[in-house]
Formats: C-alpha cells, structure tokens, sequence
C-alpha cells in the first residue's frame, strides 16, 4: 500500500477548503492549489475561521487548531502540487473542467502518486480515462461542510484496483470518517436519493403546491430533516444542484430526473444560494428571507 504523508487538494473553493482543514486536522500534510492563485489565501482564512469557531464551541483543542493550520500551504503551481502522496480534485461539478486539471496533472506525477476526485455525481471510470493510472484512480466523496460531516462515500471505476480501495478507505478513515462503498453510476448513493428530492421540492415550489417557508417546514418538522430541502439547495449550490440532476437525466435517460424549469431559471439569473447571496432564499439582511 502507498503510504500517505501529503496530501494534495486541487481546487481551493469551499469543498476544496473544507477537505484541506478535515485532512490537515488527521494529521497529514497539505498541499492547496487553484488555478485562481488568490484562491489558497482566501481559503487559508476561511479554514482559519473555521478552526476558531470549533475552538470557541470546544469541539477542537486550540493546539491541534494550530497543528492543523500550520500543516496547510498553498502550491505554486500544480508541479508543486503533484508531489503529494495523494492528490484530490476538487474542482467545480464540470466534467470537462475536472478531465482537463487531470489531463495537464498526470505528466507530473510519480510512478506510485493516488489521484481521487470528490466529485459528487460524475463517473469515475470516465475522470479515470483521462489519466494513465485508472486503477490507481478512486472517487473520495467528502460531504459537505467536510470537516462536519461524518461520511466519505468510496467510489470504485471499472479499473480501481483493491489496493487503492483499501488505502482509500483506510485513509478516509483515519480522518475519523465513517465510509460507505458506492458503485460507480450516476450520483452514487447520497446525491442519486437526496438531489432528486430537492428538485421535487422545487417542482412543489414551482406548481405553487407551497412556497418556501411552507415547503421547507413540512420537511423539517414533517419528516424530521435538520435542514428544508429548499435552504439545503441553497447550501449546496444551485448550480450544483442542477449538475447533479443533468448527470442524472443524462445518464440514466429517465424523464423522473428532469431538471425543474425553475431550477434552470435561477441558475441563470446567477442565483446560486448562499455563495452568491440570493437563491431561494435572500442573504442580505441579519435572516434569510424567502424569495418566493
């Protein structure tokens, strides 16, 4: 088995930036790229933040906050980041955008170098073609917010070999991660049943069933989720959510997956959620509003 000692994340947005604290936080080493090279600082501060917050509720001693932060630093370039034991793309929910990093990364690579995507709905077999080491390819998908949420689903391609499934896991759960195995079809486990949900929440929205407030108490209090499935869109992202759901109409060509037009109309309008200020919900003032 490969031994793990540093870590590489490509893509520093809020995915790219939670995994970097949850990995950094197991004690591994961190390497944090973007293609944006003010990225990594922004997201050196939002780990920061997040470190202080769990502080401040005492779930994290302040020395192992600071053992964490110490052991994250930006790469340069993504040479640099290609000398990690591990590297996890974590780049936006874009086939293309994730097969061209991998493409540009696998020349710069070792001979013994693991690669992962965290993505959370694309094949894996397919991001696997782009490389020249599918059986040393996997899926680690971290949910979201990572260093909050327990599971890491593990998801095989066609050419993953047992010794990467079993370092994969090992590794996920030495981050103190619980992991479940997925096959390799669209979504996997958690994103095939939660993101259709979602968008029959917006289908309820949308034929004027109930608006947002209504929608989103019915399924707290009515079945018990933490979060209405309209304010956990907005977390996630609209935009991700509606990749989600085109993957899944794409590749299983079954009508039940079709996108809400009203999900495609705010993605459009740039209403993304809690990223841009405005989705289903407005973030301007001291408590979110419904926008509908």
């Amino acid at each position: 088995m490969t031994t793990i000692k540093t870590v590489a994340i490509v893509g520093a947005g809020q995915m790219g930036a939670g995994i970097a604290q949850t990995v950094a936080t197991g004690g591994y080493d961190v390497l944090l790229y973007d293609a944006a090279a003010e990225r990594p600082q922004q997201a050196l501060a939002a780990i920061a933040a997040s470190l202080a917050r769990q502080v401040s509720r005492d779930l994290l001693p302040q020395a192992t906050a600071d053992a964490a932060l110490a052991r994250i630093r930006p790469a340069a370039s993504l040479a640099e980041a290609a000398r990690a034991d591990l590297i996890i793309e974590a780049a936006v929910e874009d086939e293309a955008v994730k097969k061209s990093i991998l493409t540009e990364l696998t020349p710069l690579l070792g001979p013994d170098t693991l690669l992962a995507s965290n993505t959370s709905s694309i094949s894996i077999t397919r991001l696997a073609s782009a490389t020249d080491r599918p059986d040393r390819f996997i899926g680690l998908h971290f949910m979201k917010p990572a260093p909050v949420m327990k599971l890491v689903e593990i998801v095989r391609g066609i050419a993953t070999s047992a010794q990467t499934y079993e370092t994969a896991v090992a590794f996920a759960e030495s981050l103190g991660k619980t992991t479940t195995n997925a096959e390799d079809f669209p979504a996997f486990i958690v994103n095939r049943i939660l993101v259709p949900m979602i968008n029959e929440a917006i289908y309820t929205l949308y034929e004027g069933v109930g608006n947002v407030a209504s929608i989103d108490k019915a399924l707290k209090l009515g079945a018990n989720h933490p979060m209405g499935p309209l304010e956990l869109a907005d977390f996630m992202g609209l935009d991700v959510v509606l990749a989600i759901m085109n993957v899944l109409y794409e590749g299983l060509a079954d009508s039940k997956y079709r996108p809400c037009p009203l999900l495609v109309k705010y993605v459009e309008a740039g209403w993304l959620g809690r990223k841009s200020g405005r989705g289903f919900y407005d973030y301007s003032g001291d408590t979110p509003a419904p926008t509908r």
